[in-house]
């Protein structure tokens, strides 16, 4: 019986010394390779093993010992377990317990309407109260992590010590591997010694830090959001908000948004995959929203959708408004060499293709109709060569570094476009050819000499170029202010020429801006006029002297000011004028309260120009203020026939449902008036919008026949406007 005995035995102990070895292998790589290096460890693990094997070869002899030292071990880290460890559990039950609370007090806070002071004070002292309850229990969650990180090395090392010591004294026989070992063993021990001096100290400072942080007053704390574009994760900014859902209860969601690499994306927990919500940051802007009950909340529009979000607080919310606009510009400063490679590259692949060939001469056709013009071969704001970018509503070039600084002024300063790789429509591409650089120039730095300002140039500090962009155009800081009498005769001669514009004299029609390169004007194939539909003014009024008269009549002003200057500037179709006199100051929606409360807009109508109609939108005209007669600018053009502009304002958003004091509607003035081309853009344009309502997210664009109708009218007015001047006298028979 001894043999099988005996053999039972040695392969049970085999087995032990296989477990023996994997579970040190085990707990060395787990729980000491964050502090010791991988070569220490690796010799450790390798004298450890020639120590089991060593041991094997005394079984029997040394199972006394054997057992002694492992149930040390045993002990040692039973205890750390048992006592330790929860300690560290409770303290992390108590954490999640009070995470929960935060989490419903912010969800509280956050539904807590504006228009309930009681309410939006009892969440927000809840708030408070929790918040600071919170950091209590925080601090104590990390006093017990770095307690316990630093009691597992310290009792781990100790136990392996032991281990190691009662193996030396016990084989004398293994003295030579054991001598070896020594010099590991010291490094040990003043590793040891380390962690437990270490481990004591941070304890204290974290003990005082605790006590120091409970006596602060967090009543007025906000979690601290910092941009930073250049962070190592990729990351520029990140933190929680509230997202209103897409779905039909838009039910508000509280998520992890983070801003990195050009996108803005948002995790519903920390392992889920971030979700896109907006893939390229370039192609969107960021604005407030004060218009429904919750506070604090913004939105990013991107060209196919928009996302709704709230911060916890207004401190918040501007932080990341900020981000976005800086990522923004962040975007917009990539190295211009790349993207012209990209896009010689893209074009190139595409030349054996059809449509996409078509497209790219389309651009190439408008960066050189716009270069054409004196001035705008160099950017408008640091004189770097071959500019690619323009700001539409000023009507100028930029670089890509400059245009990056216009966007992170905001669409209502500058509206960014590129020249090479977006869609022009007519309208626009001749908005920028009758201005240009050198006319936006002449106003806007008239001053800059005189105030010794120096303008930048290329190479110079992003820094500086934004400061020097920010006083030109935001603070407006070198734009010369007229007198009163100057001012006075430049509205004096825009009425002049308004009057003479409807007595037929069509010579009168061209504006006298500054012509940097006439010729290169003429090159680019647009005159002095405008689009072509200044002829069709005059002829216009020849046709109804009634209402042109009417138009004509100026009286003297009140007073006399920047929108005075606009409102006449915009009938005489003198877009330098005009310019002039945003620049000055001019509201954009200035009513003339002495002249049936008309608008700039509405007069930009009866002047029969499109690109004065589209320059002012551009800036921010409203398409649907209304006269004293109760007629916006849809009425206007309808009454007067001009089909290109009533194409304009309904693709502007222009509300064919609202009537005069008359109670007509622009289409019941175009069916009266027998204007077919009016009238079928009117009912297309309804038609599309009840197709909009009834297919709701899925077809936010509309009907695709719809967007081809409405890109012909386009096209027709800009370079056929003759063919759409189907002017009925709408007032004379109405009479």
């Amino acid at each position: 019986l001894s043999g099988p005995f005996d053999f039972k035995v040695c392969f049970g102990f085999e087995l032990h010394f296989v477990y023996v070895m994997v579970s040190i292998t085990q707990m060395t790589q787990i729980c000491l390779s964050d502090f010791l290096p991988l070569q220490f460890i690796q010799q450790l693990l390798y004298v450890c093993h020639a120590m089991i094997i060593f041991t094997k070869s005394f079984v029997f002899p040394s199972q006394i010992l054997f057992d002694q030292a492992q149930r040390s071990i045993k002990c040692q880290l039973q205890t750390f377990v048992k006592e330790d460890l929860r300690k560290f559990k409770e303290a992390k039950k108590q954490f999640d317990k009070v995470s929960e609370e935060k989490e419903a007090a912010l969800i509280k806070n956050a539904q807590a309407p504006r228009n309930k002071q009681h309410e939006v004070e009892e969440a927000t002292n809840s708030l408070i109260a929790t918040r600071k309850f919170f950091r209590h229990i925080v601090l104590d969650y990390v006093l017990q992590i770095n307690v316990l990180q630093s009691k597992r090395r310290s009792e781990i090392l100790k136990a392996m010590l032991s281990f190691m010591y009662a193996h030396l004294t016990f084989f004398h026989q293994g003295y030579d591997l054991f001598s070896e070992l020594q010099p590991l063993m010291k490094l040990l021990v003043g590793q040891l010694d380390q962690l437990v001096v270490d481990g004591a100290k941070e304890k204290r400072d974290m003990e005082q830090k605790h006590s120091t942080i409970q006596q602060k007053d967090f009543s007025n704390d906000d979690t601290k959001l910092e941009y930073n574009v250049d962070a190592d994760n990729g990351i520029a900014m990140e933190g929680y908000l509230f997202k209103r859902a897409s779905n039909a209860f838009k039910t508000w969601n509280r998520r992890w948004f983070s801003i990195q690499n050009n996108q803005l994306v948002y995790q519903k927990k920390f392992k889920d995959n971030p979700t896109v919500v907006v893939e390229d940051l370039r192609l969107c802007t960021v604005k407030h929203c004060e218009d429904i009950e919750r506070r604090f909340c913004f939105e990013v529009v991107s060209p196919t959708k928009s996302c709704m979000m709230q911060a916890d607080s207004e401190k918040l919310r501007q932080a990341w408004i900020k981000a976005v606009q800086n990522s923004i510009a962040t975007a917009f400063r990539d190295d211009a060499e790349k993207l012209e490679k990209r896009r010689s590259t893209s074009t190139g692949s595409l030349d054996s293709g059809g449509e996409p060939k078509e497209k790219t001469l389309k651009g190439e056709s408008a960066l050189q109709r716009v270069l054409a013009i004196g001035g705008n071969t160099t950017c408008c704001d640091c004189g770097q060569p071959d500019p690619r970018w323009a700001s539409i509503n000023l009507g100028i070039t930029l670089c890509i570094q400059c245009s990056g600084i216009h966007r992170s002024l905001g669409v209502h300063f500058s509206k960014v476009r590129s020249l090479t790789l977006d869609t022009w429509e007519p309208e626009l591409l001749k908005l920028m050819c009758e201005l240009g650089n050198g006319v936006i120039n002449h106003i806007y730095e008239a001053r800059r000499e005189e105030l010794g300002a120096r303008k930048p140039h290329p190479g110079d500090p992003r820094h500086e170029i934004e400061a020097y962009i920010r006083a030109k155009y935001v603070e407006r800081r070198f734009v010369r202010r007229p007198s009163d009498e100057e001012l006075k005769m430049k509205v004096v001669n825009l009425s002049t020429r308004v009057k003479r514009l409807s007595n037929g004299n069509s010579e009168i029609l061209s504006p006298r801006p500054p012509q940097p390169n006439p010729k290169a004007r003429s090159d680019s194939g647009i005159q002095n006029s405008t689009d072509g539909s200044r002829e069709m003014l005059a002829n216009t009024a020849s046709t109804n002297t009634s209402l042109c008269k009417e138009m004509v009549v100026f009286c003297e002003p009140k007073e006399y000011s920047p929108g005075l200057q606009l409102f006449w500037a915009s009938c005489s179709c003198s877009l330098p004028d005009m310019a002039e006199a945003l620049a000055h100051g001019a509201e954009v929606n200035w009513i003339n309260t002495e002249d049936d409360k008309r608008t700039p807009l509405i007069m930009a109508v009866h002047g029969g120009s499109l690109v004065t109609c589209e320059f002012l939108l551009q800036n921010g005209a409203n398409v649907n203020q209304m006269d004293t007669n109760g007629r916006g600018p849809l009425h206007h053009a309808t009454i007067l026939g001009h089909t290109g502009q009533v194409c304009l304002f309904l693709k502007r958003g222009a509300n064919q449902n609202a009537a005069d004091i008359d109670d007509q509607t622009p289409l019941t003035i175009a069916v009266e008036a027998a204007n077919a081309d009016i009238v079928t853009l009117l009912r297309l344009a309804k038609m599309n919008e009840e197709m909009r309502e009834a297919e709701g997210p899925y077809n936010p664009s509309g009907d695709e026949t719809y967007q081809d109708i409405f890109q012909d009218f386009t096209q027709m007015a800009s370079h056929d406007p003759e063919k759409l001047n189907r002017f009925q006298t709408y007032d004379s028979q109405k009479q």
